[in-house]
């Protein structure tokens, strides 16, 4: 008897607990937005709440691991008040949402999401009129995906930011398309990954601090005031990605500084008001600086640098059309850089040069010492008579006169006669306030076309000069 009792007594337990075992797996629970609130207070942790449609309006508060998934767009709608879903549960999704309509104090940092646990997954959402975007704190190995986000219609520095990582480890930002926000900050974060993302018309593409051992690949960024500005920071790897058309008052592509040990690497910079810009970087001593198989085509200035910057190593990068192929803000002379490396140095598209034995390489060395730049890195005003006569006066002046030809700001012994061209960076969005974009690219492309049947036609003509030659002989 005592037996069956226990017997009894187990199955009862059993059964009384279906639910509490139901929570070890999760269950799926199917709802519309309406309901979002009350069924997230409710649901156990690990469930699955499917939304199929919809509005909720309000905010959202998630604090227990649960996996959202929206079905035909369901809308959370923060009703312009705070922030609009807050994740304090680690292990958390959220997928497939449009979150609308958050608060606008800047001050209490208003938002579309905010995460504050670790391994949280925000993907395939759309985030219209919210002042920033996702903003997370401490929230390691958080992945943020497929996101379509933009701010709301305030100036530039009254926006948020639409997406600030801060002092979170191992975030994935990837397949993000950005528009019109602030500026994309990750600060005080390590191990970061960002790729394949859209960032145009904002303030900064991308701004980095304090940000050791990142990768920054296959993105575009463009129509910003800066296409990425970076700072204290170490061993981060910006490769094959396109940067365009950031026109600010600085206008920079990419701004270095204070970054030890930086890899810059088969990017396409088009189009900036200055290319690349460098201050203090690298800035330990035994750091160096990479610069290969970057093009730096119709910008202002190709690449600027501060007086103190120091080691630096350029070498397969294509110079194409710059106004001014490399500066020295303020005057003066560059400090140890390298133009040449392992015999190898850069294409520039103003070297009047030669290659006699085919090997792509110039018998002369290039040197940048036009006596106009000279003026204007010293008078940047000078830069509005820069397609005048009196530019040509003055380099003609230079030549006849070598005692006010300047010292050359940099000399690469060993020019490349044909620019290189990445293949793997993104190429420009196709439409019509960007047409720019494809117009720098075809002219790239005219350029090399251009370049290499000059060759062509010179080696020809040296070719048939020496059989002249030798039938005069």
């Amino acid at each position: 008897m005592r037996r069956a009792c226990f017997v009894l007594l187990l199955i009862g337990l059993l059964l009384s607990n279906g639910r509490l075992l139901a929570q070890t797996d999760g269950q799926i629970i199917s709802i519309s937005a309406e309901e979002l609130e009350t069924v997230v207070s409710d649901a156990n942790p690990g469930d699955t709440i499917e939304v199929t449609g919809g509005t909720f309006f309000g905010s959202l508060h998630i604090d227990k691991p649960l996996t959202l998934i929206g079905t035909d767009w369901p809308v959370i709608d923060g009703e312009n008040e705070g922030t609009v879903i807050g994740i304090t549960a680690p292990d958390t999704t959220l997928r497939g949402f449009v979150i609308k309509n958050s608060g606008q104090s800047l001050a209490n940092e208003n938002s579309g999401i905010s995460v504050e646990a670790e391994n949280t997954l925000i993907e395939n959402n759309r985030f219209e009129d919210t002042l920033f975007g996702i903003y997370t704190r401490q929230a390691h190995n958080t992945i943020i995906r497929n996101n379509v986000i933009s701010s709301k219609d305030l100036d530039p520095q009254r926006r948020g930011d639409p997406i600030r990582i801060w002092y979170s480890n191992g975030v994935v930002l990837e397949n993000n398309t950005i528009n019109k926000g602030r500026d994309v900050v990750l600060w005080y974060s390590e191990d970061l990954t960002v790729q394949n993302n859209d960032v145009s018309n904002g303030r900064y593409g991308l701004h980095f601090m304090y940000c050791d051992d990142a990768t920054i690949e296959y993105n575009r960024l463009y129509s910003n005031s800066v296409g990425m500005f970076m700072m204290y920071s170490r061993r981060v790897n910006i490769q094959n990605n396109t940067i365009a058309n950031n026109r600010g008052p600085s206008g920079f592509g990419i701004g270095l500084k204070d970054m030890d040990d930086a890899v810059i690497v088969d990017n396409l910079i088009l189009d900036n008001r200055i290319g690349v810009h460098l201050d203090t970087s690298p800035r330990e001593v035994d750091s160096i600086g990479q610069f290969t198989g970057n093009v730096f085509a119709y910008n202002d200035i190709g690449v600027q640098m501060m007086p103190s910057v120091r080691h630096n190593e350029f070498s397969n990068n294509s110079f194409i059309e710059n106004e001014e192929q490399m500066a020295i803000a303020g005057g003066g002379s560059q400090g140890d850089n390298w133009w040449t490396v392992d015999d190898s140095g850069n294409y520039w598209s103003d070297y009047a040069g030669y290659d006699i034995d085919g090997d792509g390489l110039g018998e002369m060395a290039y040197r940048s010492d036009r006596l106009f730049e000279n003026m204007t890195e010293k008078q940047p005003e000078l830069r509005l008579f820069l397609y005048s006569p009196a530019t040509n006066a003055i380099e003609f002046a230079a030549k006849a006169f070598p005692l006010v030809k300047p010292k050359p700001k940099l000399v690469d012994e060993r020019p490349l006669t044909a620019p290189i061209i990445p293949t793997m960076a993104p190429p420009l969005p196709q439409a019509e306030n960007q047409g720019w974009g494809f117009l720098a690219l075809a002219l790239v492309g005219l350029a090399v076309v251009i370049i290499i049947l000059s060759k062509v036609h010179r080696r020809r003509y040296n070719f048939g000069k020496n059989i002249k030659s030798r039938q005069i002989i």
